[in-house]
């Protein structure tokens, strides 16, 4: 039995014409998509291995229009899965067979910019890259940049907390979002968090932000913006191996210096991005790093000199400072473009999330290596060094046989292994659908009943999102079943916590 039969929807056939007669006029008719051709186009997110076709698609512009959709599917007992710009990698968005998306790609205004609090607030529909574009006139910027900056909304990253590779020195999403306006499966609006450093009541903020859509929906998002540096520039230094890469990371860190932005890409990696961005990539290098440094010129020019003097006694074969803005965009353009790059080399790639513990980089992209020999798959691996967090792309051809079966299988590997040396299985894509049978390993059911609790006290019908991110009782006895290690530990030499 699965979660969805648990809650009785799956005996039940959703009344999607009721749903549609009860919004009558609070919903405008052609905000409502039911139509094959029309709903086609929100069957998955960026994880386009798992798709459903969506009955119903409703596309509110204002947040009235959400709270009749929210009591209307509660009445009807239907679920909701709601959705930003569809850039999430972790089919957080895959839609539910019996219920509706909620799209919120029309609320998408900036309501204000001000200078003086150095704050932004803005509806869930608003582009990343477009708050820092509107800031820019008071000299300010939105940090978290994701690599889909350019696309997703801010209510996506809420969502999944996504970083960027700026996140090493100005932190997650969830470190610069300072209040939220959400909407409660009952229809109510609530507000978590303040523009002031505390806020009466518990600290939801923190909670809410990475739910996934489990909790509730933002209608309204407060942001933390800050001064755009005086000066940037990058290093970017080349190493004879993943090792001494993964190790000098480790000793930038250990001298005190917190880059802006700490990068790796592997050897496969670079000779992917080259061809495609043309930045100047050190092609016989096993793996290359990318080192920001931010701040007055003075502050950039003393770090720069302290980091290039770690690389060197690091072992670095070559070392590169950008000497223009427009030549550390093209060094930030190479790493930031990884992933549609892929696909100029290989006819489908999943590209994972996962972290690690730094000092475990190199041994850990080692044991990758082996993965794709055991696999017969490739991968590249492009990912933020600073904080660990692993993106493996793993190239595969969806129209050869047990091709799909095999990614996903190195996916779960590279997930379970990161759990094995003290990591997570995700660092800011989610879990969404695609690792939910990984919080069976990396959770006690104790934990994640807990969790399930914690949604209950949110979403008692079990309405939003449902079968995603905490995997049932059922579905983790299954997978330890399947999960056979015949009494052995895969990569015996990597310390255990």
């Amino acid at each position: 039995m699965n979660q969805t039969a648990m809650n009785g929807l799956a005996t039940q056939v959703p009344d999607f014409a009721g749903l549609i007669a009860r919004l009558g006029d609070d919903v405008p008719r052609h905000c409502i998509l039911s139509k094959v051709e029309d709903t086609r186009a929100y069957e998955c997110d960026g994880l386009s291995l798992y798709r459903t076709l969506p009955p119903v698609v409703i596309l509110p512009e204002n947040e009235a229009q959400i709270i009749a959709v929210l009591k209307a599917c509660k009445a009807f007992n239907i679920p909701i899965v709601a959705r930003g710009a569809g850039t999430g990698l972790s089919g957080g968005a895959m839609p539910h067979a019996q219920g509706i998306v909620l799209g919120l790609a029309k609320l998408n205004r900036i309501q204000k910019i001000d200078p003086e609090t150095a704050t932004a607030v803005v509806q869930p529909g608003v582009r990343n890259l477009a708050i820092s574009e509107a800031a820019a006139a008071y000299g300010l910027y939105y940090a978290p940049d994701p690599s889909s900056q350019i696309a997703c909304s801010i209510g996506g990253n809420i969502a999944e907390n996504s970083g960027g590779v700026h996140c090493l020195k100005y932190g997650l999403t969830v470190h610069n979002v300072l209040k939220v306006r959400v909407v409660t499966i009952d229809g109510d609006v609530i507000e978590l968090g303040s523009e002031a450093p505390d806020s009466p009541g518990l600290d939801l903020l923190a909670s809410f932000i990475g739910s996934e859509g489990m909790l509730g929906l933002v209608t309204e998002v407060t942001v933390k913006l800050i001064p755009k540096p005086a000066s940037a520039r990058v290093i970017m230094a080349s190493f004879a191996s993943v090792e001494t890469a993964g190790q000098a990371v480790t000793n930038i860190i250990a001298t005190g210096i917190i880059p802006a932005g700490l990068e790796m890409m592997d050897k496969r990696a670079v000779h992917m991005v080259e061809p495609f961005v043309k930045a100047g990539y050190d092609l016989e290098a096993e793996a290359i790093l990318l080192c920001e440094s931010d701040g007055t010129e003075a502050e950039v020019e003393d770090e720069i000199q302290r980091m290039l003097a770690v690389f060197e006694q690091a072992g670095a074969t070559r070392l590169q400072v950008s000497s223009s803005e427009q030549e550390r965009l093209v060094f930030w353009a190479g790493r930031k473009n990884a992933f549609p790059a892929a696909g100029r080399v290989s006819p489908d790639y999943y590209c994972m999330d996962g972290t690690i513990p730094r000092r475990h980089l190199g041994r850990v992209l080692r044991a990758i290596e082996e993965m794709e020999d055991e696999f017969g798959l490739r991968c590249a691996n492009v990912f933020h060094a600073g904080d660990g967090n692993l993106h493996p792309l793993i190239m595969f051809d969806s129209n050869q046989p047990n091709e799909v079966e095999r990614a996903e299988k190195f996916g779960a590997a590279i997930l379970e292994l990161c759990v094995q040396v003290g990591g997570t299985v995700t660092g800011e894509h989610g879990v969404g659908i695609e690792k939910i049978n990984q919080m069976c390993v990396q959770f006690t059911r104790e934990e994640l009943d807990f969790f399930c609790a914690f949604k209950r006290a949110f979403d008692p019908y079990d309405l939003l999102n449902p079968d995603k991110v905490i995997p049932t009782l059922v579905r983790c006895a299954e997978y330890g079943k399947m999960h056979v290690h015949g009494g052995a530990i895969r990569f015996p030499e990597l310390p255990r916590f």
